[in-house]
């Protein structure tokens, strides 16, 4: 256990900037659109609405609403495709979970601002 431990530890990217739900932010991502195109960066930006596991396989769900419909991805912390994130906007919640963001349109979906 503990060799799988050091494995982890050493695979994991070294400067990974703290992120807390209810933050917006904007997750820079390497995609690859065909085998003889080169990759490019897409920017995501929306809020994080929640946060799963630990360690290496530490995961961030980001919600975000285009052109009406509402749209989330899931993110590894430690994935080579996450180039850069970027804290855009703190948020202040009292949740460990925004599901709830889910049901809400418009002002109602927003998340406060935390002054930090």
């Amino acid at each position: 256990m503990d060799a799988l431990k050091l494995i982890a530890q050493d695979s994991m990217k070294k400067e990974v900037p703290v992120i807390n739900v209810g933050d917006v932010v904007k997750v820079h991502v390497r995609i690859k659109e065909g085998e003889n195109k080169p990759s490019r960066i897409q920017i995501f930006e929306g809020t994080v609405i929640a946060k799963k596991h630990g360690g290496i396989s530490e995961t961030f769900t980001v919600r975000r609403v285009a052109h009406g419909c509402g749209i989330e991805r899931v993110f590894p912390v430690h994935s080579p495709a996450v180039e850069k994130l970027e804290v855009v906007r703190a948020g202040k919640v009292r949740r460990a979970k925004l599901y709830y963001l889910r049901s809400r349109v418009g002002k109602a979906a927003k998340v406060k601002e935390a002054i930090r």
